[in-house]
């Protein structure tokens, strides 16, 4: 739902405006990319390569010192953040007024994960492994546990754990906000009970596109699991003596892509 408001949204202000900056790439799809480029949608890396007026943000959002960026540059903004990146970038703020010291599950080099950390103040980090806050000099007496909004939540589950266990024996208080996504809960979900039932899965979406990777992990745990862009890089012998066929998308995959892949799958199935 985020990154469909997102697209329709720089989508009608790049046909109002003749085009539009987005401050990094609106989703983590090319064939998405590809397609809000030739309607004049342009990728700035930072701040210092807009030339326009107008600056869009993607759904993943920014921290707070690219906002007060903008707002010292008096450039309009287009604000496509999703509103649960939001609510995860509200509860790192609260937390770190409250004094903790906030730790994001999650890809630390991913956009999201770095604007949530901003909005902590700079005072956390992000891992996916525990063992990652007993190497810290000093861990801090109180603790706040987010995650990365398209995370699975049974492996958030298993890291929450493990922070008790090491955490406990230390006298800290520990904080934990449930900031998943509600939507990429249910399709992941989903797809699961899919998978359970396929003899092998195609999951359609970017390779850099985070949600799509971990619908990958969550299928690739039960059945025969290939991520593919397009119907173009499907491989024929990967049917071979299969019955059932399972397909999901990650979340910026756009409608044109799956239902070509779905022709392709028919066609072959045919065949």
């Amino acid at each position: 739902m985020g990154v469909r408001r997102a697209i329709d949204i720089i989508t009608g202000v790049a046909c109002e405006h003749g085009g539009v900056e987005t401050l990094g790439a609106l989703v983590h799809n090319r064939q998405v990319l590809g397609k809000l480029a030739e309607r004049g949608v342009r990728i700035v890396d930072d701040l210092s390569g807009v030339r326009g007026n107008i600056v869009a943000i993607s759904a993943h959002g920014v921290g707070p010192e690219v906002m007060g960026e903008i707002a010292a540059r008096r450039l309009e903004v287009i604000d496509t953040t999703c509103h649960f990146v939001k609510r995860a970038q509200v509860a790192a703020g609260k937390l770190a007024d409250a004094g903790f010291y906030t730790v994001v599950f999650g890809d630390g080099g991913h956009p999201e994960v770095k604007g949530i950390l901003g909005w902590a103040g700079g005072k956390g980090l992000a891992t996916t492994d525990a063992a990652d806050l007993a190497r810290l000099s000093a861990l801090p007496g109180k603790l706040g546990l987010l995650s990365q909004t398209t995370q699975i939540p049974d492996a958030f589950s298993r890291f929450v754990k493990s922070v008790l266990d090491i955490a406990l024996v230390k006298d800290a208080e520990i904080r934990i906000v449930d900031t998943l996504c509600h939507d990429i809960r249910r399709r992941q979900a989903d797809t699961l009970r899919m998978a359970e039932g396929s003899d092998v899965v195609f999951v359609i979406g970017g390779r850099n596109s985070a949600n799509t990777r971990h619908l990958f992990d969550v299928c690739a745990a039960v059945a025969g699991t290939y991520q593919i862009e397009t119907a173009k890089e499907i491989n024929p012998e990967w049917l071979f003596g299969k019955k059932k066929i399972g397909v999901t998308a990650g979340a910026s995959t756009d409608d044109e892509t799956i239902d070509e892949v779905m022709a392709r799958l028919e066609e072959l199935a045919q065949n």
